[in-house]
């Protein structure tokens, strides 16, 4: 056990050497981006999308998928008691 603590003691001394780092190095994706954007720089992308692009997007009413789905149970249940029915 006294193995263990001193273990869990030295994670915990360079986890805070390593919090208290001056100079961080970033991630891999983070200097790839960097190198290619150093190149090609993205454009300029908006805060918040366009309302008429998600206007525009055609969406089914909530009572509609309901009616779907009940409608989907009902044909299965029809199809359970037509096989069960012919089986006789």
């Amino acid at each position: 056990m006294p193995e263990r603590d001193h273990d869990d003691q030295e994670r915990e001394f360079d986890l805070r050497w390593a919090d208290s780092a001056e100079h961080k190095e970033p991630s891999a994706r983070a200097r790839m981006l960097a190198a290619r954007w150093k190149e090609n720089p993205p454009g300029p992308v908006p805060f918040r999308a366009d309302p008429d692009h998600v206007a525009r997007r055609h969406r089914r009413s909530g009572w509609v998928s309901t009616a779907i789905v009940l409608g989907c149970v009902a044909a299965v249940i029809v199809l359970l008691g037509y096989i069960n029915f012919r089986t006789y």
